[in-house]
């Protein structure tokens, strides 16, 4: 089904849109799961070529030794010269090899959307969670034998989150854990990950689209909780969690 907003679906993916229509269409998003998919295989496609232009643009081992031969031996009557153009060439080079690194090596930012495109799935999806309760003795020992590792869940009484549920997620092939809390209208996604199965730095307060992204360590586990709120909404979760797995037996 076609949605009138699905227009302004790539200027919003693009930044393009001002603050007061964005947040027109953010709430859209919520409501709508046929743009929430949109936005989802808008993303994909937006990281999937952005990977293959890195890989395609990335210059190739031998190139110190094509720069070199181009270049040639400076003729003797330029020997004078000769300082102020190996300089030069250093300097090409050094800009040459920074540009390399810089599009070979993995980036937050793809980390991110990475996680964005788990949470927006979830929103999108018909049954968001496997394990669907607000108990938290209910969900938590759904997991347990369905995942390597152990969590605890955070009391959640006298606070203004609410547990809607969990689901199994995969993320760099290593499975997880995906918790889903509410906050008014706002749905967060919490993800447990196993810290060594992972390649992702924590990177508190991270802005993608409009949502927030903090992600930490704690006692071999890696989190990561995604929701479009403020970020001090994010890290009031992200204390409540730490301090409950800080409490586990």
């Amino acid at each position: 089904m076609n949605c009138e907003w699905r227009v302004r679906l790539d200027g919003y993916v693009d930044g393009e849109l001002s603050p007061e229509k964005q947040a027109q269409y953010e709430q859209h998003l919520r409501d709508c799961p046929s743009c929430a998919g949109a936005l989802l295989s808008c993303m994909q496609m937006k990281r999937g070529i952005r990977s293959a232009a890195a890989a395609r643009y990335s210059p190739p081992a031998e190139l110190r030794f094509r720069v070199a031969q181009v270049i040639g031996p400076p003729p003797r009557i330029t020997y004078r010269w000769l300082p102020q153009f190996s300089l030069a060439v250093a300097a090409l080079m050094l800009v040459v090899v920074a540009a390399a690194v810089w599009l070979a090596r993995p980036r937050a930012t793809d980390f991110a959307s990475e996680l964005l495109d788990l949470h927006v799935s979830a929103l999108a999806s018909a049954n968001p969670a496997d394990v669907l309760s607000s108990d938290r003795h209910t969900v938590k020992p759904w997991f347990e034998g369905r995942l390597p590792f152990a969590f605890n869940l955070p009391d959640l009484q006298g606070s203004p989150f609410r547990l809607i549920g969990g689901r199994i997620t995969y993320f760099q092939q290593s499975p997880g854990a995906q918790l889903l809390f509410g906050l008014g209208k706002h749905q967060i996604s919490l993800f447990i990950f196993q810290e060594g199965a992972l390649q992702l730095r924590p990177s508190p307060g991270t802005q993608e689209l409009g949502f927030t992204i903090d992600t930490w360590s704690q006692d071999g586990l890696r989190y990561a909780a995604v929701g479009d709120t403020e970020p001090a909404q994010i890290h009031a979760l992200r204390q409540l969690v730490q301090a409950a797995h800080s409490n586990k037996p």
